[in-house]
């Protein structure tokens, strides 16, 4: 049973999502906290890449057989898993409204979170170097990318690449 142990990292995130599933924050609260929110995230990139010498990031940033799983990942294999999730809202729309649907589209296009891939790394005693390197990477090419995805798996008009992605 002792590695069944959930670790507190997780249970905590868990928490967060339920307590704000029942307490959302609105108002100044929610300006502040998103402020804060990017304070932390700027704060955990500098911590962990300034515990890194030169040699570190030379070395996470060449290993591109990683950096190519990933990015095929962010922007192949989601994507393309989303689309059936996505479509049953044309097949049982009282099971998926189509609204969300399409946020299923939205979230399986977008890159990934930049704290959670620094810190489940660090947490499994990963390649932090590397996990630094393909988030901020992801990041940057998801700005680019993440508009175009949209584009092929989302239509407004009626006529589109992906004929369940209609909406």
């Amino acid at each position: 049973m002792n590695k069944l142990r959930i670790d507190p990292f997780t249970l905590l995130l868990l928490g967060a999502i339920v307590l704000a599933s029942f307490l959302p924050v609105t108002g100044n609260a929610a300006d502040w906290l998103a402020a804060a929110g990017s304070v932390a995230v700027a704060l955990l990139f500098f911590f962990h890449g300034a515990a890194l010498s030169r040699e570190q990031i030379v070395a996470g940033a060449t290993h591109w057989r990683l950096h190519i799983l990933i990015t095929s990942l962010t922007f192949v294999f989601f994507p393309l898993a989303v689309l059936p999730i996505n479509g049953l809202s044309g097949l049982i729309p009282q099971w998926m409204p189509a609204d969300l649907g399409l946020g299923f589209l939205y979230l399986g296009v977008l890159p990934s979170a930049v704290s959670s891939s620094i810190a489940y790394t660090a947490m499994a005693r990963g390649n932090v170097p590397a996990a630094i390197c393909s988030a901020a990477a992801s990041n940057v090419f998801g700005m680019m990318l993440t508009p175009f995805l949209l584009l092929l798996v989302v239509s407004t008009s009626g006529t589109g690449i992906f004929p369940l992605a209609r909406h």
